[in-house]
């Protein structure tokens, strides 16, 4: 599943952070002087490899994720395995979790992937429904756009800590500084991600195509999709986080600006394609 849409999204965003970062990095000289690029660099692999390896068990963590028994779920498991054979990547790991909603996400990489699915959703959907969600998540660690989604975190992090930095260094360093750094700080990490989403947003809509493939038909995840956003709108709890969120299956929005930091596409235009 060559996606070469998918491919150039993420080189052009990946292209788009890497220049923020050294615009960063070049006021960061100015104001530190160019002894600070070495440290900064090996500074900013370490942290965004330090997110990479804690990004994917704190997601873990936070829902209570635990091994899905294949001796009390076997279907699950070969649909898994069939699936993974089909889209040529190595079977991931089977989490469940009580999530308080009905959803899914992949965490990892081919090879070192691991999907969880909520013990709510499993109880919502028929089995191929629930194969397509599964097959969802798949094409998610066959795209590496997991991967990419962290990364792109992560930068956004240190660019905005960079901004802090820089503000602070060229001030008076005072209580006002201090404060502005922070605000600056947020603002540009808030703009830096705004292209991040836009690959998340996408990427959505390439895993869909993908399990349409996958499954032979687009049907079975579209009611998917139905009845996970009826369970969200019933449900008035959920253990999903924000930084969560942004891997599951499920993230609607409706406003404008909801659409625009959105991590997911609209539902319905979702469900639209899917049936297309």
């Amino acid at each position: 599943m060559k996606h070469i849409g998918l491919k150039i999204r993420m080189a052009v965003v990946g292209a788009i952070l890497a220049g923020f970062y050294l615009v960063v990095v070049a006021f960061a000289m100015v104001a530190y002087g160019t002894s600070i690029w070495p440290i900064a660099i090996a500074g900013s692999v370490l942290l965004v490899g330090f997110q990479y390896k804690v990004g994917k068990w704190a997601a873990l963590r936070s829902v209570g994720a635990e091994d899905l028994s294949e001796d009390q779920y076997p279907q699950i498991h070969q649909q898994v395995r069939q699936l993974s054979r089909d889209m040529g990547i190595e079977k991931p790991k089977l989490k469940v979790a009580r999530m308080g909603v009905p959803n899914a996400f992949a965490v990892g990489r081919k090879g070192a992937g691991v999907v969880v699915v909520s013990t709510e959703l499993m109880a919502l959907l028929d089995d191929d429904e629930l194969e397509g969600v599964l097959a969802h998540e798949l094409a998610h660690i066959a795209n590496r756009d997991v991967v990419t989604m962290v990364i792109g975190q992560g930068i956004a992090s240190i660019v905005g800590i960079a901004a802090q930095m820089v503000v602070f260094a060229t001030g008076d360093n005072d209580i006002a500084d201090f404060f502005l750094a922070i605000i600056v700080g947020n603002i540009v990490q808030f703009f830096v991600m705004l292209f991040v989403l836009a690959i998340s947003r996408y990427r959505e809509y390439v895993a869909d195509a993908d399990a349409k493939e996958a499954i032979g038909g687009g049907d079975p995840l579209a009611r998917a999709l139905e009845k996970i956003s009826g369970g969200h709108q019933r449900s008035r709890e959920s253990a999903v986080d924000s930084q969560v969120s942004a891997l599951c299956i499920f993230g609607d929005s409706d406003s404008f600006l909801s659409k625009i930091v959105s991590t997911h596409p609209p539902t319905e235009k979702r469900i639209e394609r899917l049936r297309s």
